[in-house]
């Protein structure tokens, strides 16, 4: 059975004449495969295509069309992806062009002007599905940009989008990196550099919420700084007061530093298995002044295991580790590794000490997660209040298309 929301829609198009469809390759679905579609999910996987119509090559523009060949939107291609087509358009009389990606981008820009984030440091200008712009990642950074493709059709095109967003932002420089595991899914290499202007320092400096950070364009991890962080850094920061604190997977001090210049955290000691992170986070602490504050190399479930064995407490403690699973496939192996990680944690807390948990993987869902929570409460007999149930900032807005948009979770407890 087709779901609701798509049902009278999918039928007007089947029951309509067939349209043949002229100039660009087609990829047609299989049967009972275009109802998701119609309703603009933009991600076509390789199991609901049954074939290729024309010439095809790994970023063509191509036509998806139903089984009987009604036409339903336009988009990207790649053979060598589990996500054959991205959409971009269900308009058929619209190009995807140089012209369309100008549109989504000022409307992308546009959103974080009225929301106000022209006037921070450090902001996401364009997120992917959910700005109509599946498989690019704009991030601003002061007067720079960084560009991230996870699309073959995107990376395809950044020496044509880059001038584009230096006249839409004024920008000094654009720098373009990709995420080496989304680079080889897609199939593409794409070094990290300056595509457009001049090349930043090596270390910039963006302020947040009055926390300063010194942040690496052109190394480090994703873009350079988790954005996607920023509000629940200081939402977790007001749960720390006279606490003493610690941080797995610290990177270079986003929750670490918010908990002692927000927070007043009593202590707080960060751990990253990065020495190049370490580094930068304990750089960092001198900047904001923060004498409180020390940063370690360690990985995550070594470190918690080596602090329980010594029997040590913590009234609070950060967990954002890196992404356990990319989609649906690696859950359970991935909330198995979110059980393990969080019951050291509960472990490590006093009685009514605040557990900020945290989730980036697309695939785990939030009910996923909280059932983890559950299966944690029970493992150590404790009991787990979800205090606050958190995801990204609103400048990484959600497709209600496309609901893997929702990645990250944030979860602030309270364990007793």
């Amino acid at each position: 059975m087709l779901p609701v929301a798509h049902r009278s829609q999918d039928a007007a198009y089947l029951e309509s004449p067939p349209v043949p469809i002229e100039g660009l390759p087609q990829i047609v679905l299989k049967p009972r495969k275009a109802a998701p579609f119609f309703g603009r999910h933009p991600w076509v996987l390789d199991s609901a295509v049954d074939r290729v119509v024309g010439d095809a090559p790994p970023g063509a523009v191509v036509d998806l069309t139903a089984e009987n060949g009604h036409w339903i939107a336009r988009g990207s291609y790649n053979p060598q992806s589990r996500i054959r087509v991205r959409l971009y358009t269900w308009d058929r009389e619209e190009a995807v062009d140089l012209a369309l990606w100008r549109r989504r981008l000022e409307a992308a820009i546009d959103l974080r002007r009225v929301m106000g984030y022209d006037r921070v440091d450090a902001a996401r200008l364009a997120f992917s599905e959910a700005d109509s712009l599946s498989g690019l990642i704009v991030d601003r950074f002061g007067s720079y940009l960084v560009v991230q493709p996870t699309a073959l059709g995107m990376a395809q095109q950044i020496d044509t989008i880059a001038p584009l967003l230096a006249e839409l932002t004024g920008v000094r420089g654009i720098i373009v990196r990709a995420e080496p595991s989304m680079a080889k899914l897609e199939g593409f290499e794409l070094p990290t550099r300056v595509v457009w202007g001049e090349a930043p320092d090596e270390v910039i400096f963006i302020e947040e919420h009055g926390v300063r950070y010194g942040v690496q364009l052109l190394l480090g991890q994703k873009t350079g700084f988790y954005l996607d962080q920023r509000e629940n850094r200081r939402a977790a920061a007001g749960y720390f007061a006279g606490r003493n604190i610690l941080d797995t997977c610290c990177y270079t001090g986003g929750f670490s530093l918010a908990a002692s210049k927000l927070g007043q955290a009593a202590t707080v000691r960060g751990y990253d298995n990065s020495k190049h992170a370490v580094e930068l986070a304990t750089n960092n602490a001198a900047l904001n002044q923060l004498t409180n504050v020390t940063f370690e190399q360690g990985e995550a479930f070594e470190t918690l295991d080596a602090l329980g064995a010594q029997g040590q407490k913590f009234g609070g403690i950060v967990l954002d580790p890196p992404k356990f699973a990319r989609g649906r496939r690696g859950v359970d192996e991935a909330l198995r590794a979110y059980h393990r990680l969080n019951q050291q944690a509960v472990h490590l807390l006093e009685r009514g000490g605040i557990l900020v948990t945290c989730s980036c993987s697309g695939g785990v869902m939030p009910e996923d997660f909280q059932s983890m929570l559950l299966g944690v409460a029970m493992k150590t007999k404790r009991n787990i209040q979800i205090l606050e149930q958190r995801g990204a900032s609103p400048d990484h807005p959600v497709s209600v298309t496309c609901a893997e948009n929702a990645y990250l979770k944030c979860f602030i407890c309270r364990v007793v």
